[in-house]
């Protein structure tokens, strides 16, 4: 007995150091523990879907990204790595991957032109100090109030003023944090969607949010540079756009845009060469009658006077206007499921049905479905 309980002690004793050393043992952290620990944030999405149209969008379309006629598709993958401290050196990559890429490309176009499926949509290095917030390189737009990641819209199709205002910039941009509620922004860049320019001048930028009260929010943003004209040579062009949020009640919010557009140097519907102006305002309304429902009805208008919007063989005088309803199922903080009516309507005709070679119809109808996945 004393014989089993001496080698019962000694066994123990050799155990324990084991047992201890198994339980203190560290555990491996994960990557984004590391990453998060280091300052790097990264976050992406996954936007799928399918579409349909009554008319032959491949043709002519006041759509910037819905080119198919029944397809379904993998519209974007989309990755962000970004460190940004409140103070010191950071920098941002952001790319884009899917079906949309192909239209976002700044110029000069990269290796297989506007088929390729792939986009480095920002990259910029940054500094930040005090109030004031420094970045160099490529990023997106101030004007608008949709935006290319699918994430940061309620609606599945983009609206007529998301493709009349630029998606990238290359240079270098300004903001002043003058207040809590206040921003000020200055820029200069190549101009709309070039990673070098293709005239000698800059086009300049500026730009404003302000939240006055908590419920309202405003937006305004402006452009100005020469730009290649059609007209043959380059000409001055200027944008402004007002974007205005409004919270009516806490499921209820209001959403209007105001853009107006011009540049010199351009072939007019009227035949001459001159400076050509459009403009367009869009409304939304935003409901959310549960925490995991959403409905969206916007409404937008554009005025293309002069034909330098909606260029085709030859500047046309035309009136667009449509109008979107979409439903959303929240199902949790990372899973969005969409559906989406939506009609485009001309004052002329301008879309095409099927099997015809010009245009004969004043009227293009959509359906949409999308499954948005976000990490």
């Amino acid at each position: 007995m004393k014989k089993l309980l001496l080698a019962s002690a000694v066994s123990a004793a050799f155990a324990a150091p084991s047992l201890v050393y198994a339980q203190a043992k560290p555990a491996v952290p994960t990557l984004d523990k590391v990453l998060e620990a280091s300052g790097i944030s990264t976050s992406g999405y996954i936007d799928a879907g399918y579409s349909y149209m009554d008319h032959d969008a491949s043709q002519f379309n006041t759509r910037v990204f819905d080119q198919e006629n029944n397809s379904f598709a993998l519209r974007q993958f989309g990755l962000t790595v970004a460190k940004q401290p409140k103070e010191g050196f950071g920098g941002l990559v952001n790319v884009t991957v899917g079906r949309d890429a192909q239209f976002l490309h700044s110029a000069p176009e990269p290796t297989g032109g506007a088929a390729s499926t792939f986009d480095l949509t920002q990259a910029y290095a940054q500094y930040a100090t005090g109030p004031i917030t420094l970045i160099a390189g490529k990023f997106t737009t101030l004007s608008g109030t949709e935006v290319i990641a699918s994430t940061g819209n309620t609606t599945i199709s983009r609206s007529m003023l998301f493709g009349s205002v630029p998606f990238t910039h290359t240079g270098f941009r300004a903001t002043w944090a003058a207040t809590d509620t206040l921003n000020l922004i200055a820029g200069v860049n190549n101009g709309w969607d070039q990673l070098t320019d293709n005239t000698r001048t800059k086009t300049a930028e500026l730009g404003m949010t302000w939240v006055p009260i908590k419920p309202l929010s405003i937006a305004l943003s402006g452009y100005s540079g020469k730009e290649l004209s059609t007209g043959g040579g380059e000409g001055s062009r200027t944008s402004i756009d007002a974007v205005v949020s409004y919270t009516i009640i806490d499921p209820l919010s209001l959403g209007l845009e105001y853009l107006t557009v011009s540049q010199e140097n351009m072939n007019l519907a009227s035949g001459a060469v001159g400076k050509g102006t459009f403009q367009g305002y869009a409304l939304y309304l935003t409901y959310l009658p549960t925490p995991k429902l959403r409905g969206v009805f916007r409404y937008e208008a554009i005025d293309d006077k002069d034909g330098i919007r909606f260029t085709s063989a030859a500047p046309v005088e035309n009136k667009y206007a449509e109008f979107t309803l979409t439903f959303s199922y929240l199902a949790s903080d990372s899973f969005e499921a969409r559906a989406e009516v939506r009609q485009d309507k001309a004052d002329k005709d301008a879309f095409f049905k099927y099997g015809s070679t010009a245009a004969d119809s004043k009227s293009m109808s959509s359906l949409a479905l999308q499954a948005l996945y976000k990490f």
